[in-house]
């Protein structure tokens, strides 16, 4: 590449990361290290990683401008690391690409982890289809980053080389693997939280863990294992349909469940209401009795909590 190419090149990057730098807030909402933000809309809307934030209160927005300002925190969904807040401040709010993203694909971070905003150069190095995080929640793609974590990296944005955000980056899904959160799910996630307070699903009230199924009962079911019922909550539909403590969750609507992920896919808002099927074994018997799925705002990380 000549010379002259070279330059155009820089400059056209000093371009987008000026622009892009409006839309990029600092988020003090722990009390070891800042995150950052995106400007989500310009009557104060932040979008930024919910794993960023120690508590719903006593957080705080650091501005292009410089300034500070208190910000409410609207509602969260741990599943999908993503937080809304709310800021009494005029905001510069990003532009979305709905261009799909290929392997390869040059990209730009920018960040807010001090006053200034921080800018990485690199490059989309892996793609999937849509997936469930560790903590259930549904992305609309599976989009990994070549880029260096550093202090302030999750929650901020993700550009291509015209200046359109393609994501909001977190660390905080895949342990020590920058992702790239991606605008459909941004899109969808954000406007549930506005309207909710967080994104609603369908559960059961039950905490589970999985466990392998004894040679008879696994013969009978044919299955090897299964979710065993450690915890369940008062007043929920399990409880209400009768589900204890130490149940074995076999199947629900005729979908085997053996690991913990299983019961997410067959939870999504839709289900609420409706009324559902569950195969428990219990003393050794396989019995089936019926629920109906209720509502859950999100599920906190850490837990199966279906």
């Amino acid at each position: 590449m000549a010379a002259g190419s070279w330059v155009e090149l820089s400059d056209a990057l000093v371009a987008v990361v000026r622009q892009a730098a409006g839309a990029v807030v600092r988020v003090d909402g722990r009390r070891r290290g800042s995150s950052s933000g995106i400007a989500w809309s310009p009557d104060g809307t932040v979008v930024t990683a919910s794993h960023g934030l120690d508590a719903d209160d006593e957080v705080e927005v650091g501005l292009h401008s410089g300034e500070t300002a208190k910000a409410e925190v609207v509602g969260r969904d741990p599943s999908t690391d993503l937080a809304v807040l709310r800021v009494k401040a005029a905001l510069a709010a990003a532009e979305w690409s709905e261009t799909p993203l290929e392997v390869g694909q040059l990209l730009l971070s920018v960040t807010r982890p001090g006053r200034g905003p921080k800018a990485s150069l690199g490059l989309v190095s892996r793609l999937g289809d849509s997936w469930r995080t560790p903590f259930g929640g549904k992305l609309d793609r599976y989009v990994e980053l070549d880029l260096g974590l550093h202090p302030g990296f999750s929650g901020g944005l993700v550009l291509d080389m015209a200046g359109r955000g393609l994501g909001l980056a977190t660390a905080g899904l895949v342990r020590g693997t920058p992702i790239a959160i991606p605008a459909a799910t941004l899109k969808r996630v954000v406007k549930a939280i506005l309207a909710h307070g967080g994104v609603r699903r369908g559960y059961l009230g039950v905490a589970s863990v999985p466990v392998r199924l004894p040679a008879t009962l696994a013969k009978e079911t044919s299955q090897a294992s299964a979710l065993l019922v450690t915890e369940v909550e008062g007043d929920s539909p399990a409880a209400r349909a009768g589900l204890t403590v130490g149940d074995l969750l076999l199947a629900l609507d005729g979908t085997a469940l053996g690991a913990m992920g299983d019961l997410f896919p067959l939870l999504e808002e839709e289900r609420i209401g409706e009324q559902a099927r569950v195969r428990i074994a219990r003393g050794g018997a396989v019995r089936e009795i019926q629920l109906t799925v209720g509502a859950r705002g999100g599920a906190r990380p850490g837990r199966c909590e279906p």
